[in-house]
């Protein structure tokens, strides 16, 4: 499978990362692919949080005691709440909708240490490739570039996007990723910046999409036009690939499918 691989990373802690994978992972399930998201954001298990199920073995076991296991037994299927299920899509327009799987990380303090060691690093980025066996697209959670897990991500994947907030201090630290991504003898894609671009903040120029700040549960991208136009062109900038989804007339109409199972 000809699949694509992108890390999306924090410019700062908090920058959104998690839900930006989630909510990007949506929108190309919506339009009929299979993306798998893994967890390198270990320290904060922000999407643990957002997966329902066994969580185990999770991607920290998979790097260190566990690496003999195939990745498929880390996966777990990515469910959309009850009261998100609503969408701004066109739903008899739509393809069969692909599948969303997670790797999180959820793990002792001890194991999370042993995850961010070289060895381990080394077994992220064969999970990463593991990955492409199965799914059209590989989208991988990453934390602020200083850990070695976020190294490995960054320098397997075959993009690379910098998550920021939208504001003077966003663009400050935008350009220490840039320069921590040259260091590591990368680069950056596509700059998502979080939110409405300012005047006087970013511009145009800094960052080559907009995410919306979303305040629903996850997901919520895709249950209004402005947030079905802002994803179509992360997917666009980031990853090259062409999502068109079709939005009612109304604003709302029926409920997305379930993602069907494996």
């Amino acid at each position: 499978m000809d699949a694509t691989t992108a890390a999306l990373v924090g410019a700062t802690g908090g920058a959104g990362t998690t839900r930006s994978c989630l909510e990007l992972a949506t929108a190309l399930a919506a339009n009929g692919d299979d993306v798998a998201v893994l967890d390198a954001a270990y320290d904060t298990q922000g999407l643990a949080r957002q997966c329902r199920g066994r969580l185990a073995p999770d991607m920290t076991a998979l790097v260190t005691d566990e690496s003999d296991q195939s990745l498929s037994a880390g996966l777990v299927e990515f469910e959309r709440a009850e009261n998100t299920t609503l969408t701004a899509l066109e739903r008899a327009e739509l393809p069969e909708p692909g599948r969303v799987a997670c790797c999180p990380a959820s793990a002792p303090f001890e194991r999370l240490a042993r995850a961010k060691t070289p060895e381990a690093a080394q077994q992220l980025e064969h999970r990463i490739e593991e990955a492409t066996d199965a799914f059209d697209h590989v989208l991988v959670d990453t934390p602020p570039l200083a850990t070695n897990p976020a190294v490995a991500a960054v320098t397997t994947a075959d993009r690379v996007g910098i998550l920021t907030p939208a504001t003077a201090e966003g663009l400050d630290a935008t350009q220490r990723t840039r320069g921590r991504l040259q260091d590591v003898g990368t680069a950056a894609d596509a700059v998502l910046a979080v939110d409405r671009i300012d005047e006087g903040e970013l511009s145009d120029e800094d960052a080559d999409a907009v995410i919306p700040r979303l305040e629903a549960d996850v997901p919520s991208g895709l249950q209004s036009e402005q947030g079905v136009q802002a994803l179509e062109a992360v997917a666009d900038s980031l990853l090259d690939v062409t999502v068109a989804l079709p939005t009612a007339e109304d604003g709302l109409a029926e409920t997305l499918g379930s993602l069907r199972p494996e």
